[in-house]
């Protein structure tokens, strides 16, 4: 950023570009992450990150396929992988609960009821918590409080609808660790019954707080491991050891592999910003504000780094609601600041300090009150090494919507316009 000049140079492998305002909508979860494994580069098979995926269809009749992560994008891939694949070993860490999702083609009927109502449904989506709209009215349970007999009955119906809508079964799931253990045992129960072997259901069983890491749907998930060419290599305490040439070794025993996926997740909600090298006022880069975990003002500017708008950045629902909605809302908003600032000939604004440090306490309040930061989840940045752990999200999409829209209300207050 040129303070004198008031512009930002953007340089890319083709052009550099010179503009007054950056809109960086580069997702929350696009910068892969592929740990260092030793011998990586060694490995003679075809290598694959879920997060890359080629263009082109993958092939994988007859081969041994390794997937190394049991994360959301490995339960979505696992099944289908495994419909293919001579022999299919799985290499997991941490063991995740996964919700069925049921997905169906939609009836002609039901698309065409839909389309007739989008400007309501979208309103309505607006106005949910998560942004997500169900089947299930919203209610006040206590999860805690509920009969075995209600409890059961209330389970099984949200399981067998499937989706997100099975987290919003009661109110206290990521509040009341009681509630939530009921929840998270309802879960363990299910993956008993689908999966028949039970050391192998034990090692797919999670112990940790339901609902602390990003939700997963599956389909078929936890069946795939009933097939006898589907195999599960716990590495929760010796890690991966090396990649070979051949295959990979854990504990000195080595699988061998035709071609490996790594389902190992994403640098979430900061690594695309800090991989484009964002330098602000005198030099300052985003990596030196960041240093210390980020710091946003609504999610949306950075102090130092003046007419520079993120969609969907750290501090705002963005992850913990729909997506859609949380970008929809985050470029509905930029866009009206922008005509405010050219219609009133305004050059330049830039988040405060002071509000950017006001927000952050406000988003890690909120997050205090939940179980959400009570185990290791890339919304603390938990599985990049060497990454500061702060909670990056913020709970609660209505409310946070309504706040912005009263800051530009106030002639955005929090923000410096010159």
């Amino acid at each position: 950023y040129d303070a004198d000049q008031q512009q930002w140079t953007v340089q890319t492998n083709a052009l550099t570009y010179l503009t007054k305002f950056v809109v960086a909508a580069t997702g929350c979860l696009s910068s892969t992450n592929l740990p260092d494994f030793p011998g990586l580069e060694q490995f003679e098979g075809d290598t694959y990150h879920t997060g890359r995926w080629p263009h082109e269809k993958v092939d994988f009749s007859g081969q041994r396929v390794g997937i190394i992560g049991t994360g959301s994008s490995a339960v979505q891939s696992i099944p289908i992988i495994a419909a293919e694949a001579a022999e299919l070993t799985v290499f997991q860490r941490t063991p995740n609960y996964s919700i069925p999702a049921h997905n169906k083609p939609l009836d002609p009927s039901e698309q065409r009821e839909v389309k007739s109502r989008y400007e309501e449904l979208r309103s309505a989506a607006r106005a949910e918590r998560s942004g997500i709209l169900s089947i299930f009215p919203p209610n006040e349970d206590l999860a805690i409080e509920a009969s075995d007999a209600d409890f059961e009955a209330r389970m099984n119906e949200r399981w067998e609808y499937g989706g997100f809508g099975f987290y919003r079964s009661y109110i206290d799931i990521v509040v009341d660790p009681q509630s939530n253990e009921r929840v998270a045992d309802y879960v363990r129960g299910q993956i008993a019954s689908k999966v028949h072997d039970p050391d192998t259901a034990a090692l797919l069983s999670p112990s940790n707080t339901i609902a602390c890491k990003r939700p997963c749907l599956d389909t078929e998930y936890y069946e795939t491991f009933n097939a006898e060419h589907v195999h599960l290599v716990d590495i929760s305490e010796t890690g991966i050891q090396s990649i070979t040439p051949t295959g990979v070794s854990v504990n000195d025993q080595e699988f061998e592999l035709d071609a490996l996926v790594f389902a190992t997740g994403f640098d979430a909600m900061t690594g695309a910003l800090l991989g484009m090298n964002i330098t602000g006022v005198d030099g300052y880069t985003l990596a030196e504000a960041w240093a210390d975990g980020p710091r946003t003002y609504l999610g949306l500017s950075i102090p130092e780094f003046p007419n520079l708008f993120t969609v969907t950045g750290p501090g705002s629902p963005s992850v913990l609601t729909n997506m859609i909605m949380a970008i929809e809302q985050h470029v509905e908003w930029i866009r009206d600041c922008l005509v405010t600032l050219r219609d009133e000939q305004v050059a330049t604004i830039e988040a405060s300090s002071d509000a950017a440090d006001s927000w952050v306490e406000h988003v890690n309040a909120i997050a205090d009150q939940t179980l959400y930061p009570s185990c290791n989840s890339w919304y603390l940045g938990a599985n990049i090494p060497g990454k500061t752990r702060v909670f990056m999200p913020l709970i609660g999409f209505p409310a946070y919507a309504e706040r912005c829209e009263q800051v530009a209300a106030n002639g955005y207050e929090g923000f410096a316009l010159a």
